[in-house]
């Protein structure tokens, strides 16, 4: 049945007005994104469709126009209105973890890398610069790779490290494979790394690996 035809009280647009949005289900949000269903599907019905499709809520937030498009009756525009919503929304949690006072604790750079790296098709290595007081001065992403390695130089993250006269840094990659687990590159990398930045006083605070659903770090391993 087409919303338009469910009583006033039930359609999701009025329910948001008079309720709130946390009256509302994921998909009938995201059916509000839709607005309109397909030949005997309703806006809410595909919207249901869209969040099997991505393996839930959190999971929409990691795809790209193309796997949308896979759901029967989601065509480009639609594809395109969803990412642009969850990409407002990702672009925003990122802001407001990045403007917080301090990221000094494992579970908040976590939080923040998650919301930039977790599902990347290729592999990217990125640096947060950090002041004396671990405040984020800046957000470099220096290397992309293949699926399966990245070619990373010391030397250009002494370069940003000194552009941005940053007293800390707080390393980050991401697994494509999903598994946030460190290899022996990773390992000799990070030591690398530490070594070259030690040599103008600036000091590794972490190195995180992003998967899919989880992010590890090296502090917390006890691989620093």
């Amino acid at each position: 049945m087409r919303i338009s035809s469910w009583p006033q009280e039930q359609k999701p647009r009025e329910r948001l007005l008079a309720l709130g949005a946390q009256a509302l289900s994921d998909a009938e949000l995201i059916a509000l994104i839709l607005h309109t269903g397909m030949r005997g599907k309703s806006a809410v019905e595909l919207a249901q469709e869209v969040l099997a499709h991505a393996g839930g809520l959190a999971r929409l937030l990691e795809c790209d126009p193309g796997r949308l498009q896979e759901v029967p009756g989601l065509g480009p525009a639609k594809a395109a209105q969803l990412v642009a919503v969850t990409s407002i929304v990702q672009r925003a949690l990122s802001e407001r973890m990045r403007n917080r006072d301090h990221l000094c604790s494992p579970a908040a750079v976590r939080d923040y890398l998650r919301l930039n790296l977790a599902g990347r098709a290729r592999e990217v290595f990125v640096v947060l610069y950090l002041d004396a007081q671990n405040r984020v001065i800046a957000f470099e992403e220096l290397f992309a790779g293949t699926l399966t390695q990245t070619s990373v130089f010391p030397r250009e993250v002494v370069r940003y490290a000194l552009l941005h006269n940053a007293a800390a840094a707080i390393f980050a990659h991401n697994h494509p494979s999903g598994i946030a687990e460190p290899s022996r590159a990773d390992e000799l990398l990070t030591s690398t790394l530490r070594q070259a930045l030690a040599l103008v006083d600036v000091k590794v605070l972490d190195h995180f690996i992003v998967g899919s659903d989880s992010a590890l770090s090296f502090a917390e391993r006890g691989l620093l």
